[in-house]
């Protein structure tokens, strides 16, 4: 069984390559520039509760690791942010942590990272950033005590399945930065010039299996619909 999910987690990889090649995405990806020294004046920036939990501790590596890889990324104007191209495979580094796998909560390799990708998912609705690629958990499986970050601004990504990907609209470069502190993550999206803030409003619709969340920025332009099914 395990040798069949490699199997097809690279097939999917492959196919996916393929189709970026086509597309012309590979070559747009965000580069990891090491020796960066480039000024970022601007910034739009929020901040993340890190839950306990009973894999609290490998959630802060894979936090930690993950900030290091992405802060690298710089955006230029019409490139692609792609949370994996910048992460890698997470079988290689992170260890394992909480995740949702079928609407299964289980335990898997990078574990956790889902809410890295969510925070960076949120502060890229609040700039109006052009969305490529974006998946929402299959299931609500929190309460308003213990949520972390409102409903439909969640990014759940799975290596070779699901990735997030943030197109750079603007003339001049971005990037997302993160950082952990007492137990909170946090995010700037870096700007070389002023990037409007939007605020957002959240529309549920709660249905006998399913919680429907439009997102709508101060545009009145609809960001996302997202669907989790009731547990």
């Amino acid at each position: 069984m395990k040798y069949w999910k490699t199997t097809k987690r690279y097939l999917k990889l492959y196919i996916r390559y393929f189709k970026d090649i086509k597309s012309g995405h590979w070559f747009k990806f965000s580069k990891a520039l090491h020796n960066e020294n480039s000024n970022f004046d601007h910034f739009i920036s929020i901040n993340q509760e890190i839950k306990q939990n009973e894999t609290f501790e490998s959630k802060m590596f894979n936090f930690s690791l993950a900030s290091k890889k992405i802060n690298q990324h710089v955006i230029q104007p019409n490139q692609i942010f792609s949370f994996w191209n910048a992460i890698g495979n997470p079988n290689q580094q992170f260890k394992k942590g909480r995740t949702i796998q079928n609407g299964i909560i289980t335990e898997d390799v990078g574990g956790g990272l889902c809410q890295v990708s969510g925070i960076i998912y949120y502060v890229s609705l609040l700039a109006d950033l052009k969305v490529l690629e974006r998946y929402n958990h299959s299931v609500d499986i929190y309460t308003e005590e213990t949520r972390f970050c409102p409903l439909g601004t969640d990014a759940t990504v799975a290596y070779g399945y699901k990735d997030l990907r943030i197109l750079n609209t603007f003339s001049f470069p971005i990037k997302f930065e993160l950082e952990i502190k007492n137990a909170q993550l946090f995010v700037k999206l870096l700007s070389k010039e002023k990037i409007d803030q939007y605020a957002l409003e959240f529309k549920i619709e709660r249905q006998q299996e399913f919680t429907v969340v439009e997102t709508i920025n101060t545009a009145k332009k609809t960001a996302n619909t997202s669907k989790y099914k009731n547990l």
